[in-house]
This record gives structure tokens, sequence and C-alpha cells, in this order.
């Protein structure tokens, strides 16, 4: 897991809003464009940096490619920072 990248991912509100909207199901790319109420060309620079962190996957069916969350790595995040959290909370308890 690049941590990095997923962070800075996630740092951006419209890609957090792109995975929000990927919570109900996949979606195309012409779909989430007009949810979101962007350009094809910005939203292309956001899907390419979810992909890039490996929090999004893309599925291609005739013409149309789909969008998906890739569930494991939002897993992972979630683990790490549990994970981050509980190590601090210990580090508490013992002052």
């Amino acid at each position: 897991m690049a941590i990095n990248e997923i962070m800075a991912a996630l740092a951006d509100e419209t890609r957090r809003n792109i995975l929000t909207i990927l919570q109900e199901g996949k979606i195309s790319s012409g779909e989430l464009a007009r949810q979101l109420n962007i350009t094809p060309q910005a939203l292309s620079y956001h899907l390419a940096k979810l992909k890039n962190a490996d929090l999004i996957y893309e599925t291609k069916y005739k013409n149309f490619i789909y969008y998906e969350p890739n569930l494991s790595i939002l897993d992972e995040i979630i683990m790490w920072i549990t994970n981050l959290r509980e190590a601090g909370q210990c580090e508490t308890e013992r002052y």
C-alpha cells in the first residue's frame, strides 16, 4: 500500500465525492461526470489519481468504462489508521 499516494488522493474533495458516489455501485465515467457536474477532462484527471492510489478500478463493457471502489485497499487504510490510533492511545496511557 502506497500510503502517500492514497492520502494525497483522499485529500481532494472531488475525489472523496467520487468515492462516495461509487459506494452505490459501479458507474460509467459519463454518468459520474454528470453527477459531479464536472468536465470529462477534469474527471479523467481525478480518476487517474484514484487509480494510481489503487483506490478504484475500472472494467470495460462494449464502449463504456465503469468504475468501482477497491474495497480491499479501503480496508487496508482503515486497519492502518486504526492501528495508528491504538498505538497512540497506548502511548498516552503510559504517561
